[in-house]
């Protein structure tokens, strides 16, 4: 059974959504003088209550799960999977995406320059501003990424729903960490969800077809 393709127009328009989605977040959050918001607060200061030793070496596991040499393999794994006649270029064009989506990213982290919370409140140390958050936009372009490379090799509803939920709730998983380590506000991990979606729904769709052509020319 092949899955039906999405409606033409669906992921620009998602694209356009998340991109909007996200420059409010970023507006709402500079108009405060890139203060805090009542819910980043609120998620902090129970993070700070609920945190435990046990609980930050899991979480320390998870968030280091989401950036640099697990999440560049990752990435280069969904390349490969969609060429997979030339694996190697798929691997590369995994990695590239990758890394020039995270440079977008540092770009806007560093104009927007938002603090972190207090660093006596951080279970592990951390470099440069907040939002968006880092580990929260690597960790859902390459479960989108993963998403997207095992769906066509899927062919029941149960590995479907584990090709897209596993890597969904392990995107979430690093979102949570980053605020549960107190390195983190909520928001900063919103920004990054939303950069993540819009950057995949815009150029997923680019790459894929260029994978295909090499894989199959």
């Amino acid at each position: 059974m092949v899955p039906r393709r999405a409606p033409a127009g669906a992921l620009p328009l998602c694209a356009a959504l998340a991109a909007l989605l996200c420059a409010v977040v970023i507006a709402v959050v500079v108009a405060g003088g890139n203060d805090p918001l009542g819910v980043d607060r609120a998620a902090h200061d129970w993070a700070l209550r609920e945190r435990t030793p046990g609980g930050e070496d899991v979480l320390t596991v998870i968030t280091d799960s989401g950036t640099r040499v697990p999440a560049v393999v990752l990435a280069m794994t969904a390349g490969a999977l969609v060429a997979r006649n030339v694996w190697w270029l798929g691997a590369v064009t995994g990695g590239a995406a990758l890394l020039v989506a995270q440079l977008l990213r540092y770009g806007l982290v560093l104009a927007i320059d938002r603090p972190r919370p207090p660093e006596s409140h951080w279970a592990m140390h951390v470099n440069n501003p907040a939002l968006p958050s880092g580990h929260a936009t690597t960790s859902a372009l390459v479960a989108i990424g993963l998403a997207v490379a095992l769906w066509p090799h899927c062919r029941r509803p149960l590995t479907r729903a584990l090709a897209v939920g596993v890597p969904a709730l392990w995107a979430v998983a690093v979102g949570f960490s980053r605020v549960y380590l107190g390195v983190h506000w909520p928001t900063d991990v919103l920004a990054g969800w939303l950069l993540a979606t819009a950057l995949s729904c815009a150029f997923l769709p680019l790459i894929g077809r260029y994978l295909r052509r090499a894989a199959t020319g």
